[in-house]
């Protein structure tokens, strides 16, 4: 037994967590290969190596995977310092390359001096598509205003495809249920953030992010964009490239039509922060918003102008009013909050009261013993508690989209 504990104590030497093995950058200049400041890793690894996020069979394992800041072409290596098998024959490592090459493109390659070649040749990637809107970043450190531009594309575009195979590589190590689109449909429309910057007196194009849309059918005549996939390439966050992005989405579907509203697919809750943020921007300008009306009560008159002028649907309007109403409320006063308190509460206590009903139709069809179950689920107290707990984090939610707005 003591020799199957030295044995297994051996053989972890040879694990490697996989978040920290898998090394990405985005490449401008050849220095940045050498650089490690320019690295960083994922979030996520377990899509590939499992739910441990850990490969076997390597000490010092290192998985390079290096994008050209623009085009994203891709350079793919495999480093260690030692292998399992080197000291044992009875075990076999993980394919950790194999794993990379399921969802990497081909064409990559595994050359640095491959990759330098293709590096040479990134003042010719122009960004794809129509420009929608540009906007300005202030860099502390290089002193400077950063030129961005964010473009609304469809598959058609000629070396999209190509292109977005690359790019959405990224969602498999930042996003926890990533998995790729098929994009022949045409129904996908894609909208992508790029940084201008220069080199050597040529102006070139860093991917900075990208959104993907979803255009649903809705009856009879109207169609309903559902936002799928959003990421902000982690060099980029925190630098308000998201909200600028979803500002620009938003405003092209207004200017549809045939748009009912815009809606997300199983939003993150860091989506739903910056969803809060850019819809109150949007609706504080909006007349049945003004702070005169907000202490009268969440009107039919505010979700229908949000929904005709801002595609915002009712639950979100709801959503919206409450905080710009708090932003608008004088907390310290007693009366005040507590006017608004039993406000949000109202809409809160909605699921609590169909457990009430649900109750009343259960005690006419349950046997005693089964509706005793169903009763101590429903627990007043309990609920009175979870009710309050709701308010309390909804409140705080509340607050810091109302201190970014401050801030903005």
């Amino acid at each position: 037994m003591a020799g199957m504990n030295t044995m297994e104590k051996k053989l972890a030497e040879y694990k490697c967590d996989t978040n920290e093995a898998i090394c990405l950058k985005l490449v401008r200049f050849a220095e940045d290969l050498e650089d490690e400041s320019t690295s960083f890793h994922p979030e996520y690894s377990h899509q590939l190596y499992g739910d441990d996020e850990v490969a076997f069979g390597y000490k010092g394992l290192q998985i390079q995977l290096y994008y050209s800041a623009g085009n994203l072409s891709t350079l793919f290596k495999v480093k260690y310092d030692s292998k399992v098998t080197e000291n044992f024959d009875c075990v076999q490592p993980d394919d950790v390359e194999g794993k990379i090459r399921e969802i990497i493109p081909a064409g990559f390659s595994c050359n640095t001096d491959d990759f330098i070649t293709l590096l040479e040749k990134e003042a010719n990637f122009k960004p794809f598509g129509t420009l929608l809107h540009t906007y300005k970043v202030h860099d502390d450190e290089a002193g400077e205003d950063l030129s961005y531009q964010i473009h609304k594309v469809d598959v058609s575009c000629p070396g999209f495809r190509e292109y977005h195979k690359r790019l959405q590589t990224f969602l498999m190590w930042f996003i926890e249920t990533a998995s790729f689109i098929d994009v022949d449909d045409d129904r996908w429309d894609f909208f992508l953030v790029f940084e201008k910057y220069y080199k050597d007196g040529e102006t070139l194009f860093a991917t900075v992010g990208y959104m993907t849309v979803y255009n649903y059918y809705v009856y009879p005549d109207k169609t309903r964009p559902r936002v799928s996939q959003m990421l902000i390439l982690p060099p980029f966050q925190g630098e308000g490239h998201g909200a600028q992005l979803l500002e620009a989405v938003h405003r092209f579907y207004c200017t549809l039509p045939k748009v009912q509203d815009i809606t997300a697919e199983d939003p993150s809750e860091s989506y739903v922060k910056l969803r809060d943020f850019v819809l109150v921007k949007f609706c504080q300008a909006l007349p049945s918003f003004s702070s005169d009306k907000l202490p009268l009560g969440f009107s039919e008159d505010m979700g229908r102008e949000a929904q005709e002028t801002l595609k915002i649907n009712k639950k979100h309007a709801r959503r919206v009013y409450e905080i710009l109403r708090l932003r608008a409320t004088d907390m310290s006063n007693a009366t005040k909050a507590r006017q608004y308190r039993l406000e949000v509460k109202r809409r809160l206590f909605g699921p609590y009261k169909k457990n009430q009903r649900d109750l009343t139709k259960m005690k006419k069809c349950l046997r005693p013993e089964e509706l005793a179950s169903h009763i101590s689920q429903m627990d007043t107290s309990l609920q009175h508690e979870e009710l309050e707990k709701s308010y309390q984090d909804i409140l705080a939610e509340y607050q810091r989209v109302i201190e970014r707005l401050a801030q903005a």
